[in-house]
């Protein structure tokens, strides 16, 4: 199975945070899946930084991420074009993008913020 971590499943994730529920990092783990981390993630991450509202170190997630082979998903075209044709049920740009990206690959959508329900996409609780 396809999944997509929210930027905040994957912080917990990496953090080996309690938020994180068992089924949905048993699901991460699994072998058997593809879970991806986006480009819109780290850009998030990076944004969040540079404000002061959360301290990360880029290079080391993206050296995890790779020591841990999940996939990196870059934006596509066909990811700014899903974009294009949701509904605007939420105001977090990073947050549209990423579930643009989860239905344009048929992926499920590991994440905690219930706004991600009002979409055509499959939703995986992460908590």
């Amino acid at each position: 199975m396809k999944l997509l971590l929210d930027t905040h499943v994957l912080l917990w994730w990496l953090e080996l945070n309690a938020k994180l529920g068992d089924e949905a990092r048993a699901l991460i783990d699994d072998p058997e899946n593809e879970a991806m981390v986006s480009i819109v993630s780290f850009w998030e991450i990076a944004v969040k930084v540079r404000v002061g509202k959360l301290k990360a170190d880029i290079a080391a997630i993206a050296r995890v991420i790779e020591e841990q082979r999940l996939t990196r998903l870059p934006v596509e075209d066909s990811h700014l074009h899903t974009l294009l044709r949701l509904p605007r049920h939420h105001g977090d740009p990073f947050d549209h993008l990423l579930i643009s990206q989860a239905i344009a690959e048929g992926a499920g959508f590991v994440t905690h913020d219930r706004a991600a329900t009002r979409y055509p996409v499959k939703v995986i609780a992460a908590g």
